[in-house]
This record gives structure tokens, sequence and C-alpha cells, in this order.
């Protein structure tokens, strides 16, 4: 990941975007890039919901809209030194003991 985070943000540096890129700026923008994904799915049933990576078209815009949603967290974590993944460990380690298996 850092790589890709570093290149996100020698492609921001390279536009002058650095100003844009708050983490307010950052967190809306991933939000509405979520809701893009959701809308993919909006009106699908469970069943084509499942087979939306089927067709190319329907594919493509998934795959766009969850490197749009990537890009925009790993940009927000960079903004404030996150490490993605140290986090989401330490997220699963405190779900482990918080669900247990039955």
């Amino acid at each position: 990941m850092p790589g890709l985070q570093r290149r996100l943000v020698e492609f921001a540096a390279s536009r002058a975007w650095e100003p844009y890129h708050t983490p307010k700026n950052l967190v809306a923008a991933l939000s509405v890039e979520a809701s893009e994904l959701l809308e993919i799915f909006q009106w699908l049933t469970p069943e084509e919901s499942a087979r939306v990576m089927a067709e190319p078209e329907s594919a493509h815009r998934v795959k766009d809209e969850v490197a749009d949603v990537l890009a925009y967290l790993l940009q927000f974590c960079d903004g404030l030194g996150i490490d993605v993944l140290e986090a989401l460990s330490a997220k699963i380690d405190r779900n482990e003991v918080r669900f247990p298996p039955k």
C-alpha cells in the first residue's frame, strides 16, 4: 500500500491539488464514491448482485468505483498518518474478542 499511497500523493502534487485534499474533503469524496458503488447495486436482486461481475460493462464500473473508494481512503489515511493495514488488523483483533466463534 505505501507505493500506491506515494503514487497518489505524487499524482495530486503534480496537479497542485494538495490544498483541496484536506481530511474533510477526502472523507466527503470517499463517501460520494462509496455511494456511486452502491448505486450500481441499488435496484438489483440478491441474485443479480451476485452476478454483477459476469457482465463486462458492469464489472468495469464496479472495478472503477472500488478503485475510487480505495484511492480516497488511502489519501485520507496518508493525510492523517494512519497505517490502513495496521488499523484493519487492530480492528479484526478487537472483533475477534468482541464476537467469539460460537
